[in-house]
């Protein structure tokens, strides 16, 4: 492994309107690469700007979409979207319910972050009146109790934004950032989308290794052939290493915003690996784990949205929740549909239509919509998907217990052996453990049981008798045979 320093992957966030847009639309700006400043077009959600720290061009990373939900995923999934965080207060109002929210989420995923007090030349603006808000709520600044690093800023003028992405530098060496480009590449999905020109799209970011054309992408059970790789300006690249941001078409189906996402020499070694299943959290998880049912709410008038968003956050069940993903006015468009796609989630109108050619395309991509005219059907239809959606939880039951007597004979994993009941039932197929001093030593399966050298199906009363368990873990006597069954609910 040849682990060598890779730039930021950073996202800003912080209470709506704030100046996280404004900022981020100066940096763009300002430190993009030359000939690209100033009105290009942006294909990816996310681009690399330059900034000189200490006499060296560095890149960083920028989240364009920094409340994304792949970063809430990615919390999900105890891995962070992004390296740095940059928490942006408004000088003129100080900490505001979403700051206080951000700040939640970052502290959560556990990742580094700086204060960008914004809008400091507006007429009101009071930067120390601000930092002692952010004292109030817990935000413990450089200089005045803590040792959270910031700047302020003004998204108009450009002041104090080197500052800031110094700051942003200084705070990512600290944490030592590295990655092997030597490995295919692993990272996450920030979105995906829908192009009619190029099928399905996905925006990845490269945390570790080099995706390259000819290898293959996969994320959950989507899987796409590298045939080409676009940065953030639309050009198109041969290879991509650590922490940039690349678009990848020809999915086979849409990648859920926050999926993780590897990558593999050839498409022959990635259909392996989605056909086999591995456990993974649900795309659409909370941070304590519990899962969400994704829903896109389209009503006839706000205040229809404002009742359905209430009603909707009351319901309730002990493994899953309702998320809403979105919201708006008017007929179900083809954006409502890809919205909802992309996250894995239902379409729920309240007095609304469907256009046409959102119910052509949902039904494509197998998006459920469901319409309603009474509030209270569209409650019990939502409880109903809940249930429905509800992760189904396994558990082990235990059925019977035998102690082994004596080891007869062993052929490569069959084992034969002689053994007492203890208690419960004993079946021919049970899965067994093989427990050694109260420690679960391995697994097997019973083969055959046999009682007075004759055949049995189970053992279930007192009494010694033989049989022949398959297991790679070498039983000997003395050890317990515990058989159980798995339970689904």
């Amino acid at each position: 492994m040849a682990l060598t320093p890779r730039h930021p992957i950073v996202a800003v966030m912080g209470h709506i309107d704030h100046g996280k847009s404004s900022l981020l639309d100066y940096i763009r700006k300002a430190n993009t690469t030359a000939g690209e400043a100033g009105g290009i077009t942006q294909h990816v959600s996310a681009y690399v700007a330059e900034h000189e720290h200490e006499g060296t061009m560095r890149k960083v990373t920028f989240l364009d979409t920094p409340g994304h939900e792949a970063f809430k995923a990615l919390r999900a999934r105890g891995a962070a979207a992004a390296d740095v965080a940059i928490l942006v207060i408004a000088a003129d109002e100080g900490v505001k319910p979403q700051t206080k929210e951000a700040f939640g989420e970052i502290t959560e995923t556990g990742i580094p972050f700086v204060v960008a007090f914004t809008k400091i030349d507006k007429n009101g603006a009071d930067v120390e009146k601000a930092k002692i808000a952010a004292l109030e709520a817990g935000i413990y600044l450089e200089g005045l109790g803590g040792s959270i690093p910031f700047a302020g800023v003004s998204s108009k003028t450009g002041e104090g934004v080197d500052a800031l992405l110094d700051l942003v530098l200084l705070t990512s060496d600290l944490a030592e950032l590295t990655a092997d480009p030597s490995v295919p590449a692993t990272g996450f999905v920030l979105e995906s989308s829908q192009d009619p020109r190029q099928g399905v799209s996905a925006t990845l970011i490269i945390k570790n290794g080099t995706l390259a054309t000819g290898m293959a992408a996969v994320a959950g059970s989507a899987l796409a052939p590298v045939r080409f790789l676009e940065d953030f300006k639309g050009s198109r690249l041969k290879e991509a290493g650590p922490s940039e941001p690349v678009a990848v078409s020809g999915w086979n189906m849409l990648p859920a915003a926050g999926d993780i996402f590897t990558s593999y020499t050839s498409k022959k070694e990635a259909e392996k690996a989605v056909a086999t299943p591995v456990a993974r959290v649900v795309a659409g998880a909370n941070v304590d784990g519990k899962a969400t049912l994704p829903v896109y709410i389209k009503a006839d008038v706000s205040g229809s949205i404002e009742a359905i968003t209430t009603l909707l956050e009351k319901l309730s069940h002990e493994r899953i929740s309702v998320r809403i993903i979105g919201t708006g006015i008017g007929a179900v468009s083809e954006g409502d549909v890809k919205a909802a796609a992309a996250a894995g989630g239902v379409i729920v109108g309240f007095h609304v239509s469907v256009e046409t050619l959102a119910r052509d395309l949902a039904e494509r991509m197998q998006v459920p919509i469901e319409t309603y005219d009474i509030i209270y059907e569209l409650e019990k239809r939502i409880n109903d998907l809940l249930t429905e959606r509800a992760p189904r939880m396994k558990a082990e039951v235990t059925a019977g217990e035998a102690k082994v007597l004596k080891v007869f004979s062993m052929n490569g994993a069959k084992q034969v052996l002689g053994a007492r009941h203890v208690s419960g039932q004993l079946t021919v197929g049970d899965q067994v453990k093989i427990v050694r001093r109260d420690i679960e030593l391995g697994r097997g399966r019973l083969l055959n049981l046999q009682v007075a050298k004759a055949d049995v199906k189970e053992i279930h009363v007192e009494g010694e008798f033989g049989l022949q368990v398959e297991s790679k873990t070498e039983i000997a006597g003395g050890d317990m045979l515990v058989a159980f069954t798995i339970t689904e609910s």
